[in-house]
């Protein structure tokens, strides 16, 4: 017990400046954005104070609920597969602020029946840098139906540090049999594996969603954005936007030998293969049933407007109308696919392995000369050793996944 206390108090030092847990040394931002955030939940399914505080955050309604939904897909398939344990979720500053990516978790949990899964508030801000969001990906759409986002039915854990907690769960299960599964800024996961060493020897996988290659890796459309032309980054035209939050930290996992044999990177130029075209989108809303079927389930109504809404987005933002790709769920997609039993195959070419280099130079800034090419994932052949980077998945088994997941999610609420 006393080298627990002791692990836990030089853990709360190292992470206080970027973790809001509440200890003394939290600063006063990080402790009224602790408040802030367990009232945020409140406002989400309320319509008249969502008007209140879009106004006062100079917001549209949809922008604000649009994002309380950014990782949804991926829960549900980690919550909802029958061959997946889902042992727990940890936010970090990101697409929207911490508050806001913590209110995502509590809210897709309790929406998809699942509100027994702990999730733990993380990093409210990369090691080095100041955290950066993703407005533009938010933009006004038509799309009313994301109101059916209920309010969480817990608030996050807070019988740990998330870190801690990270690592006493991962460390409970056999060896070589949990995967941790990565689909933001890596800042939770590099303070996990620097402070506590011995994870990387006892997990099976690590699966990291974020990166772009390009320079035809695969053949997937990346995109073009009006003034600026071709590009394989969807933040800038080098770099994948999880990476370029905290490159840093992305450096700090991708040159652990160790751990880079054991990760596997989904990056842009898979998920651009993965697009959620209209009859997929026809698919997520009615499953088996007829179209004009009366009474679709609200979970599905709920993933569907999601899509919607990022299929508006690629269109304007990125020039993909055929329809939004789908990327943090192919990070929990790549777990399935190392279970024999599971008939979701990734094509990684035989096996080849990478060594990849993460861009440090350069701001956070709009000015194309100060950014330079930071957040870039460069890559080069491992002879031994490195990263596995899958050019190819079975596209359509997995939105028959998809789909049975959302079976599994209507079952699990419609009996409460």
């Amino acid at each position: 017990m006393a080298d627990k206390l002791r692990t836990q108090q030089q853990l709360e030092q190292l992470q206080s400046r970027y973790v809001g847990t509440g200890h003394a040394d939290t600063t006063k931002h990080e402790w009224a954005s602790n408040i802030h955030r367990d009232s945020l939940a409140s406002y989400i399914g309320h319509p008249p104070l969502l008007a209140y505080m879009a106004l006062g955050m100079g917001e549209p309604k949809e922008k604000v609920r649009a994002m309380c939904l950014e990782d949804a897909f991926a829960i549900l398939l980690a919550a909802h597969h029958p061959s997946l344990d889902l042992l727990g979720i940890s936010t970090v500053h990101g697409n929207a602020s911490l508050q806001r990516t913590t209110v995502n978790a509590g809210s897709v949990l309790t929406a998809i029946g699942k509100s027994d899964i702990p999730y733990y508030s993380g990093s409210t801000k990369p090691f080095s840098r100041s955290p950066v969001h993703a407005p533009n990906i938010h933009g006004e759409t038509g799309i009313d139906g994301t109101n059916l986002l209920p309010t969480a039915a817990a608030p996050p854990s807070r019988d740990s540090s998330p870190i801690l907690a990270i690592r006493d769960a991962l460390l409970a299960q056999p060896k070589n049999a949990p995967w941790v599964v990565a689909t933001g800024a890596l800042t939770n996961i590099a303070l996990l594996f620097g402070t506590f060493p011995e994870v990387v020897g006892h997990i099976k996988g690590l699966s990291i969603m974020g990166g772009a290659i390009g320079g035809g890796f695969t053949n997937a459309p990346l995109g073009k954005v009006k003034g600026e032309g071709e590009r394989f980054g969807n933040q800038t035209p080098w770099a994948e936007f999880n990476i370029y939050c905290d490159p840093e930290s992305a450096r700090s996992i991708f040159s652990n030998a160790e751990l880079a044999a054991k990760t596997t990177l989904i990056t842009l130029d898979l998920t651009h293969q993965v697009l959620a075209t209209k009859d997929v989108q026809q698919q997520v809303l009615y499953g088996g049933l007829k179209k004009d079927v009366i009474g679709v389930s609200k979970i599905r109504q709920m993933f569907h407007d999601l899509l919607l809404f990022f299929a508006h987005t690629y269109a304007d933002v990125f020039g993909i109308a055929s329809g939004p790709p789908l990327h943090d769920p192919l990070a929990v997609a790549i777990v399935l696919s190392d279970c024999q039993a599971e008939q979701l195959s990734f094509d990684d070419r035989d096996g080849e392995k990478w060594h990849v280099n993460v861009v440090t130079d350069g701001m956070h800034s709009q000015v194309a000369e100060e950014q330079g090419q930071v957040g870039r994932t460069m890559i080069e052949k491992a002879a031994q050793g490195g990263v596995r980077i899958p050019r190819a998945l079975d596209v359509s088994s997995f939105w028959k996944v998809i789909d049975q997941c959302l079976h599994a999610a209507e079952q699990a609420t419609s009996s409460k």
